[in-house]
């Protein structure tokens, strides 16, 4: 759910990408034209909840199942876009991590524009799609954090309680640690539903060609 150009990314304005009609190559997205009363009353809730005209290509993903739709609306207001133990940009983080490890362009490319407008630097974003976290700007617990988050979406059965005690020694409380596994659970489960469906990145190159 990305309210924000790839234009806000630092470094990527001069790139020529435009943001690109929700489309998907797999399984179809919800119409607007066909969708139930409940359906697009939880569509106004969005643009009126994220002053954005358009839906996602991940929502009309969810808008396929009613009950999910409206449980993702409550999760994205009060813990993906809301106040929570983490920053935001701790959490464009994650998510940007986590959907570049799972080969998701959707939300990979969504996520970096919204650490972008976070304030986060280019490097710092490129060292995130590579997963190469010798990088100046990051903190010690800012690598701390992301490697445990790169464990829970990749290898979760081997994680111990010495791995939520490094991640605390680095800096964060127990509880912070508790919701990077939402966050990184929550963005796996995101990019094998935009992966699944088959959404195409909603930036496409200014070529005129499908995205």
């Amino acid at each position: 759910m990305d309210p924000r150009s790839m234009s806000d990314v630092p470094g990527m304005q001069t790139r020529g990408m435009l943001r690109a009609v929700p489309s998907s190559k797999n399984l179809p997205l919800m119409n607007e034209q066909s969708a139930s009363s409940e359906v697009l009353a939880q569509f106004t809730r969005y643009r009126e909840r994220f002053g954005r005209a358009d839906i996602p290509g991940i929502v009309l993903c969810f808008a396929t199942n009613l009950g999910l739709l409206t449980g993702m609306m409550e999760i994205a207001e009060t813990l993906l876009f809301g106040e929570s133990l983490l920053s935001r940009k701790h959490k464009e983080m994650i998510a940007t991590f986590v959907s570049h490890r799972n080969t998701c362009p959707y939300c990979a490319d969504s996520h970096a524009a919204l650490l972008g407008a976070q304030g986060c630097s280019a490097e710092v974003i490129c060292s995130l799609r590579v997963g190469d976290f010798n990088v100046k700007a990051l903190t010690t617990a800012e690598v701390a954090l992301l490697r445990f988050a790169g464990k829970v979406n990749a290898n979760s059965p081997p994680i111990t309680r010495a791995d939520v005690d490094a991640t605390m020694q680095a800096g964060w409380t127990e509880e912070q640690v508790a919701e990077s596994v939402h966050i990184a659970a929550l963005f796996s489960a995101f990019n094998r539903i935009a992966n699944g469906f088959g959404l195409h990145s909603p930036y496409s190159q200014d070529t005129g060609e499908e995205p």
